[in-house]
């Protein structure tokens, strides 16, 4: 098998920004930010400092809006409190020579109306409710049902793509090198995206190009503030996390594919499988290859990756790049450990989401375990 070096650790451009490796941190929701407000706070500070070396940090889910809140504890990017516990963190990881792109989010109808400004309905392209989808309200209250959203009127499209404008501008306040524009895993922009939720007859559902008309708006309106050159677009073709589907997902994010190439933006983050682990049948290869058909810049493969598979996957041009999550909540170091063929240490799972420094910042490096 080709070593990790000789493929995981060769410097890669994406966009116009120089990786020093292709070994990237996938954005993991850890709902740890301040409260009230949803604040950055040290603790963040040190996690994304300790992952700096990877060839890219992308920062958790955060919301471009209150409406875009859907889980306890998870931060903002719109409130000036926000912005500056983010600047800590690029900082941060600009000091130990890291690069940090932040994941912009409206999570549409996965929410609920205690999290939501007012008590108000979570919102979607369509009043469907996502049988079986839960959300985290509270440490008292846990995971709830999540309620029948509230279709989104024409005239609120616009507001939509200027919570996404707004997000991308305080990214840039907050010192980040880009963004990714989250369109998977269920959240609003999957919903518009997908014919399984939605189900509007105007110019923003029905037809296929109606069903790509917003999230293509949030892009291009993401590009204006970012420059194609840094930005993404992540999406998950297959996923039926939070009761998602689609009738026809080689069209749908083959055409989806096709237009963010012709918007220039520096890659494609693709969720390649149900988000809770790989479909039995593997890959969905015949979605992958649509994709990588329509877009012509990077490609960067996410879902359950080991080492060996995601060098075996660059070298026969199935990715260009890897986003690793669970491997790099326990290890911090996790490049270095690729790059020296090092044991991993293993996660704690139900430290995942909320809590204190446990299962977060103090899982240790190869430089802190004994020899």
């Amino acid at each position: 098998m080709t070593r990790h070096t000789d493929i995981l650790f060769d410097p890669f451009f994406l966009g116009d920004m120089k990786l020093p490796n292709r070994v990237l941190m996938s954005p993991l929701t850890r709902s740890r930010a301040t409260q009230p407000g949803d604040v950055p706070n040290d603790m963040n500070v040190e996690y994304y400092r300790q992952r700096a070396g990877a060839g890219l940090i992308i920062a958790e889910a955060t919301q471009v809006s209150p409406q875009g809140k859907g889980y306890a504890f998870t931060p903002g990017i719109h409130s000036e409190a926000q912005i500056e516990g983010w600047r800590r963190v690029t900082d941060a990881v600009h000091e130990e020579g890291g690069r940090i792109i932040l994941q912009l989010w409206h999570v549409g109808r996965i929410s609920h109306p205690e999290l939501q400004p007012n008590g108000n309905a979570p919102v979607a392209p369509s009043a469907i409710k996502p049988e079986g989808a839960k959300t985290y309200i509270s440490a008292d209250s846990g995971m709830v049902e999540i309620p029948t959203p509230r279709a989104l009127a024409l005239e609120e499209m616009p507001d939509i793509v200027a919570q996404f404008r707004e997000g991308a501008a305080n990214a840039k306040r907050a010192g980040f090198d880009g963004v990714e524009v989250h369109a998977a895993n269920g959240y609003l922009l999957d919903q518009f995206l997908k014919s399984g939720s939605n189900h509007r007859d105007d110019a923003y559902g029905g037809s296929l190009d109606n069903r790509l008309r917003l999230p293509l708006e949030v892009v291009e309106a993401v590009v204006d503030v970012w420059g194609a050159d840094r930005v993404g677009v992540r999406v998950s073709p297959t996923g039926s996390f939070n009761a998602m589907e689609d009738a026809d997902p080689v069209a749908t994010f083959g055409a989806f594919a096709g237009r963010l190439d012709a918007l220039g933006i520096a890659f494609i983050e693709v969720v390649e499988d149900s988000f809770q682990g790989n479909h039995a049948t593997g890959r969905p290869d015949t979605v992958i290859e649509a994709i990588q058909k329509a877009f012509t810049r990077a490609y960067i493969g996410n879902g359950a990756y080991t080492a060996e598979e995601a060098c075996e996957r660059i070298a026969a041009g199935k990715t260009d790049l890897v986003t690793f999550g669970r491997p790099f909540i326990a290890n911090p170091d996790l490049s270095e450990r690729f790059r020296r063929d090092a044991s991993l240490n293993e996660w704690d799972d139900s430290t995942f989401y909320g809590g204190d420094e446990r299962g977060y910042i103090d899982y240790p490096s190869l430089a802190e375990q004994p020899a």
